[in-house]
């Protein structure tokens, strides 16, 4: 169960394969053990049940009673609980992230909720890529491969997580699918969570920047209905702008609430469908790429003075 809402943990495939599912148990005394189901890969979920939250409100001091997924659970073990979980991702996500650093891979973490356009999007973007920069792509949906199917058709390697009945991806499940993918260097990976603007806050895949896509047929206060996750993100993409002579949405008004939990969150206003603000997407993207590459530069350059430094201390033949 996920440590930030409570969802099950479900069984988890990588592209049909089916993925070796650690679970944690928390029973009412607070005491945990761990159940495995036989897959094939190495993966621990939290199926805590158990975590203790306030209810998030946009006034800073209008709080809801803190409620508890596992009665008879204490604040203090389902905080541990959450910590212990969080610890294990995030030494997953250390290790994808020195992986892409090495390789010069720039990684971004696609986050919305469900319908605000995140494929077709990333579509659009592929394709107005194609022969300007390699694309790879991870997707992760509860159920089916639909999305990675879509990716595919665009000439972009793709592959599918499916979490089941898990709300959100987490960097173990990002580095196996990694391996199978045989990035390229100097490349482009974008990775596309499960729509939810909850639980993906919490978890660091290993990514440069979480970028969050609102789409305009959304109410423009969801950046203070979910500030973590607004919070959290380096770029907002306020998403198919061509609707906007149809709605009421407010830009002005989401930019400003999207900059009141996160006041350096940058914007881009873009439409899949007639082009809108693509150019700046896609030169935000280029920018990023590049100094993923100059930066794999810079750290092997690093590494060939150190092994030079440490040759010239070893004993000279005679």
């Amino acid at each position: 169960m996920c440590t930030t809402c409570g969802c099950g943990a479900g069984e988890v495939k990588i592209d049909g394969e089916h993925a070796h599912h650690e679970h944690d148990h928390v029973h009412a005394d607070g005491t945990t053990h761990k159940h495995d189901h036989d897959h094939d890969h190495d993966h621990e979920h939290a199926a805590a049940a158990a975590h203790e939250h306030p209810h998030a409100h946009a006034h800073p001091h209008s709080y809801a009673p803190a409620h508890s997924h596992a009665p008879g659970v204490s604040t203090k073990r389902m905080v541990q609980i959450e910590q212990d979980i969080l610890s294990k991702n995030n030494a997953y996500a250390a290790e994808n992230r020195q992986h892409l650093v090495e390789r010069g891979i720039f990684a971004l973490n696609l986050v919305s909720s469900p319908g605000s356009g995140k494929t077709t999007l990333l579509v659009k973007t592929i394709e107005m890529l194609e022969g300007r920069q390699h694309v790879a792509v991870i997707e992760g949906d509860q159920q089916t491969s639909q999305d990675a199917e879509r990716i595919r058709a665009t000439g972009a390697p793709a592959i599918q997580i499916n979490t089941g009945k898990g709300c959100h991806l987490d960097a173990h499940m990002v580095g196996r699918a990694m391996g199978k993918l045989e990035l390229t260097e100097d490349s482009l990976l974008m990775i596309e969570n499960v729509g939810n603007l909850v639980c993906p806050a919490a978890f660091d895949l290993g990514e440069a920047h979480k970028v969050v896509i609102l789409s305009v047929t959304e109410g423009e206060d969801k950046p203070i209905k979910y500030p973590d996750m607004f919070r959290a993100a380096t770029l907002m993409l306020m998403n198919k702008c061509d609707l906007l002579p149809h709605l009421t949405f407010s830009v002005p008004r989401a930019i400003e609430f999207a900059r009141r939990v996160n006041p350096a969150i940058e914007v881009i206003e873009v439409s899949a469908t007639t082009g809108q603000g693509m150019d700046a997407w896609l030169a935000w993207l280029e920018c990023g790429a590049a100094a993923a590459a100059a930066s794999k530069l810079v750290t092997v350059d690093a590494l060939k003075r150190r092994i030079a430094e440490l040759e010239a201390r070893l004993p000279q033949g005679s």
